[in-house]
């Protein structure tokens, strides 16, 4: 199957052919990095902007790279909930960076609703090959996505400037390049050939899908993030412990964003669980997760604020 965490050997060699690979930390890229992360657990030092910063480029450093940029959230369904907390740690790891001779680029970016329309495991798979083929593109991931990546070609040199980056990943988006280029990727790290066309059949679903409706009508004014995320967990969508097994197809979809009308016919997601009791409680959850207005909030752009520790 698809190999998230390949040998280094697998993983330049997957990089070399379709130009990216979509992977986790492997055990031989900075090893002392878990090491430590596990110490700053039972140290209260998880929350040290400067251990965060050296954790990170650890990794990005030995990885490397010619260029770096960093999307650092900022509000409920982020680490830093505060803007001034995710500022000091974007540019701690900007300036670090690139002192480092690693030229770098922060995005700071809204995380106070969720980035795009589903929530889980085989959901947000679907929902960026939506993306990648043009079936669906949720604004605030389009808007995050296009941001992050024409940063990354001007950076490299590939673009001269963001603008032409951006009218480059639209390029590759309108003509197909992008979702063939990622089809090429999964192959590439032992997933299924044709996986595009084929996930309908490949990614698993849920037995039970049930719409998650308000209890009055009104306009969504707030989203507390992190008990969506916590409402995908005790679906089974992902980790209270270590030894927890992820169940892939639970999730939601459907959410609805700051902004949006709902009511009994507009719900605030779909559920997708694997029995009827958890998704009466992930209903109970987004519920409680959801602040309804009787007047509507315009949506704000995500993309907050662009942080460089020396001008690329």
């Amino acid at each position: 199957g698809y190999a998230s965490q390949p040998d280094l050997g697998l993983f330049k060699r997957v990089v070399k052919e379709t130009g990216c690979a979509i992977i986790g930390q492997t055990a031989d890229l900075a090893p002392a990095d878990r090491r430590l992360y596990a110490i700053r657990d039972v140290t209260a030092t998880v929350e040290s902007v400067a251990l965060i910063t050296a954790s990170i480029l650890s990794k990005k450093l030995a990885a490397g790279l010619d260029g770096l940029v960093m999307d650092v959230k900022t509000g409920s369904g982020a680490f830093m909930t505060t803007l001034d907390g995710s500022r000091e740690l974007a540019t701690s790891i900007a300036m670090v960076a690139n002192d480092a001779g690693l030229k770098t680029v922060s995005l700071i970016t809204d995380m106070n609703e969720p980035l795009a329309s589903a929530a889980g495991n085989a959901v947000e798979i679907r929902n960026a090959i939506d993306y990648l083929t043009g079936a669906r593109r949720d604004e605030r991931l389009d808007r995050v996505t296009m941001a992050l990546g024409a940063e990354l070609l001007a950076l490299s040199g590939l673009a001269p400037d963001a603008d032409a980056g951006a009218a480059a990943l639209r390029r590759a988006l309108k003509t197909g390049a992008a979702a063939e280029r990622f089809e090429r990727m999964v192959a590439a790290l032992g997933g299924p050939k044709n996986f595009i066309a084929r996930a309908g059949a490949l990614l698993p679903q849920a037995p039970v899908l049930v719409d998650a409706t308000p209890e009055t009508r009104g306009f969504v004014t707030s989203i507390d993030v992190r008990a969506v995320g916590l409402a995908v967990v005790e679906l089974g969508g992902g980790r209270s412990r270590a030894a927890d097994t992820i169940d892939p197809a639970v999730g939601l979809t459907e959410l609805a964003p700051i902004g949006a009308e709902v009511g009994p016919d507009a719900p605030l997601a779909r559920v997708h669980a694997r029995s009827a009791d958890q998704a009466d409680v992930a209903i109970r959850r987004l519920r409680a997760a959801y602040r309804l207005d009787e007047a509507p909030l315009s949506p704000v752009d995500p993309v907050i604020e662009r942080i460089a520790g020396s001008e690329p």
